[in-house]
């Protein structure tokens, strides 16, 4: 960062804000180190740990007030930041919003590259506009953030939320490096719950593909009906109790599916008309009354 303020490439008053998501750790030790060494860090504790969106929602909401533009990026350094300034001098070109696409997928593992292939394209079947292979690696203006702040929302998935804001956009492309330390706190199971919550909040498709799957079992009842009068009037042997058994499965878990489905639609409205804060700052350290650009 200091070689950009040399450079001239960002403003002298620029700085570096770290959120800490209310780790158990030694994190928040370092980032007051941090703070207390360089007058270009800053630091933001949350009271509670409230998931990485929240937490990078925190950032961007602190700072819209006190910068023209915001680069927002995780801390695990897989990121490349010699692309920043490609993403200042777009968003000096008039681009509002930057985002950083990953090029390639080598370090990740066959199976991340799978599951994450396989959620760009069922996002995209379900009506979903995300930027391919781009996470939060993304420079926001001031406008955009301005924006970004009027999205109310508790169900959050800024990936979905930063493509419905509009403005003029550009993207700019980076290979991911190697994991520096530790290991991605996204296993299996959150990037399930983290894919199934961006569909839910930007998209009914799931909902019409119930309807349609019931019609469609109406109009095979319709034919079965038709088959088992034909097959009473005729003389036809009809088969009994496996047909039987088969069909009441089937539609059993067809309504315990849809019922499901309907039912996580129901806990967001629910979220949402509580109206919780996403957040609450514990502590701050490192501000500045003179910074006004990051």
């Amino acid at each position: 960062m200091h070689d950009l303020i040399d450079r001239k490439i960002i403003a002298q008053n620029s700085f570096l804000l770290f959120v800490n998501d209310g780790s158990s750790d030694t994190t928040w030790d370092l980032i007051e180190a941090a703070c207390a060494n360089d007058p270009l860090c800053r630091g933001i504790k949350l009271a509670r740990n409230v998931g990485h969106q929240n937490a990078l929602l925190a950032g961007l909401h602190h700072v819209k007030d006190q910068c023209d533009a915001a680069i927002s990026i995780d801390a695990d350094l897989q990121d490349d930041i010699n692309v920043i300034e490609e993403m200042v001098r777009k968003y000096e070109e008039g681009c509002e919003i930057v985002y950083g696409v990953r090029s390639e997928r080598k370090t990740d593992t066959f199976f991340k590259r799978f599951t994450a292939q396989s959620f760009y394209k069922f996002t995209r079947f379900m009506g979903v506009k995300l930027i391919y292979n781009h996470a939060d690696y993304r420079l926001m203006g001031k406008r955009a953030l301005q924006e970004l702040a009027k999205y109310d929302e508790r169900n959050l998935f800024l990936r979905g939320l930063t493509s419905l804001i509009g403005f003029k956009s550009d993207c700019v492309y980076y290979a991911r490096k190697e994991r520096m330390a530790g290991e991605s706190k996204y296993p299996l199971k959150k990037m399930i719950s983290f894919a199934f919550d961006g569909i839910t909040s930007f998209s009914v498709k799931p909902i019409t593909f119930v309807l349609f799957l019931g019609l469609f079992i109406v109009v095979c009842s319709c034919f079965a009906f038709i088959y088992i009068l034909a097959s009473y009037f005729f003389g036809w042997t009809i088969p009994g109790w496996s047909s039987i058994m088969l069909s009441i499965w089937f539609l059993g878990g067809v309504q315990l599916l849809s019922i499901g489905l309907i039912g996580e639609y129901i806990g967001k409205i629910y979220v949402e008309v509580k109206r919780r804060p996403r957040y609450a700052i514990e502590k701050l350290v490192g501000e500045h009354d003179d910074a006004n650009i990051s």
